[in-house]
C-alpha cells in the first residue's frame, strides 16, 4: 500500500460535537489478597486523567496534524475542571463547553495493575440536554461554521446531541456543504436523517437494523437498511479482526484489518472516525479514507488506553 501523503498547504477545519468525558486510571501494584475478602489489594501509584469519548476524538485529530475543535456539555463540578485543563493541554482551535447543574461529569475510573485492568466504575447522568442548552451549543457552532470542512458528531448517549441539537446541526452542515460523520451507541439512528456518513461497529449496526449480522449477505442488508433510514451516502461498518466494511453506492466493499497485535481496543473506534473525518476534509476518496482509517487503529489497538496515532506510525505501518 503507498504511503498516505497529505497536502501541507491545506488547512482541515474539524468540529467535533459530541459527549465528553474523562478517563480515569488509577495506577497501581498489587502483590497481596486482602484479609476482608477474596480481592487484590492495589497500592496505588498515581491518578491519571484523560480526555475520553468526543475529547478522545478531539485527541485524534490534533495527533494526526488537524487543530480541531470540541462542542459539548459537562456538569458544574469539580470534574468539569480537570476537563478544562486536559483541554488546555490540547490546545483546540476553539471549545465550548456549556455546564449543566443537572448532571454529573461523565467519569469512567479503571484499576489498573501491570497494564492489567481490575475494575470499571462508571459515574454518569444519561439524560438529554434541554432546549436552552441545546440553543446554546447550536448558536456558538453557527458562529463558528465558516471554514469548517467536517462536522463528527460522537455521541455516546450520555446527553449531548439532542434530537432538536442534532437536526439543527444536519440542516445547517447541508445548507453550507459541510460533511457530517456520525459515530453513534444510539440503537436507532433516524434522529441522524441526512447526515453524510454513519460509521458503526458490528453490534451497533445489527442493532440499529434490527439484522443479525452473521455473513456479508446480512452485512450489506444491514448496511442498506441504516442507509435507508439516515439517507446518508456511506455506511462505515468496523469489523474489529475482520477488518472495516464500506457501504457507498449501494454496493459493498470490505477491507482486511491492518492490525498485527490487538492489546487494547478502548477508543479504537474515536480513532476510526477522527480518521476518516481528516482524510475526508483533505480530499480522499472514500476508499482511501477508510485504508487511512483502518490502518490508525491498527496502530492504537497495540497501545494500552485511549491512545493516538500519528501520521509517522501510520506510514510507516503501510511501509
Amino acid at each position: 500500500m503507498p504511503l498516505f501523503k497529505f497536502a501541507s498547504t491545506k488547512k482541515v477545519n474539524i468540529c467535533v460535537i459530541g459527549d465528553i468525558m474523562l478517563d480515569h486510571y488509577i495506577n497501581g501494584s498489587c502483590e497481596r489478597i486482602s484479609p476482608e475478602a477474596p480481592v487484590q489489594v492495589v497500592d496505588v501509584v498515581a491518578d491519571v486523567y484523560s480526555l475520553g469519548g468526543a475529547g478522545n476524538v478531539l485527541k485524534n485529530l490534533q495527533a494526526f496534524g488537524c487543530k480541531g475543535s470540541l462542542i459539548s456539555i459537562s456538569g458544574n463540578d469539580e470534574n468539569s475542571k480537570i476537563v478544562d485543563e486536559e483541554l488546555e493541554k490540547i490546545t483546540p482551535a476553539f471549545y465550548h463547553m456549556v455546564l449543566d447543574d443537572s448532571r454529573r461529569t461523565t467519569i469512567k475510573t479503571r484499576v489498573v495493575v501491570n497494564n492489567h485492568q481490575l475494575i470499571r466504575l462508571d459515574r454518569e447522568d444519561k439524560i438529554y440536554c434541554n432546549d436552552s442548552i441545546a440553543n446554546d451549543l447550536f448558536d456558538f457552532f453557527k458562529a463558528r461554521l465558516n471554514g469548517l470542512d467536517v462536522v463528527i458528531l460522537s455521541d455516546y448517549c450520555k446527553g449531548t446531541l439532542s434530537d432538536k441539537l442534532v437536526a439543527d446541526i444536519i440542516k445547517l452542515c447541508n445548507t453550507n456543504n459541510i460533511i457530517t460523520i456520525v459515530d453513534s451507541k444510539n440503537k436507532g439512528l433516524t434522529k441522524y436523517k441526512g447526515v453524510t456518513l454513519v460509521k458503526p461497529n458490528k453490534k451497533e449496526a445489527s442493532l440499529a437494523s434490527g439484522i443479525n449480522i452473521v455473513d456479508d449477505i446480512s452485512l450489506e442488508a444491514a448496511c442498506k437498511k441504516i442507509a435507508d433510514d439516515t439517507a446518508c451516502k456511506t455506511v462505515v461498518v468496523t469489523l474489529s479482526e475482520a477488518g472495516i466494511a464500506i457501504y457507498h453506492n449501494n454496493t459493498l466493499t470490505k477491507k482486511p484489518t491492518k492490525a498485527l497485535s490487538v492489546f487494547d481496543v478502548t477508543g479504537a473506534g474515536d480513532t476510526v472516525i477522527a480518521a476518516l473525518g481528516f482524510a475526508l476534509a483533505s480530499g480522499f476518496e472514500i476508499s482511501e479514507a477508510c485504508d487511512f482509517a483502518n490502518s490508525a487503529a491498527a496502530i492504537v489497538v497495540a497501545k494500552f488506553g485511549s491512545a493516538v496515532a500519528t501520521l509517522d506510525e501510520i506510514n510507516q505501518l503501510n511501509n
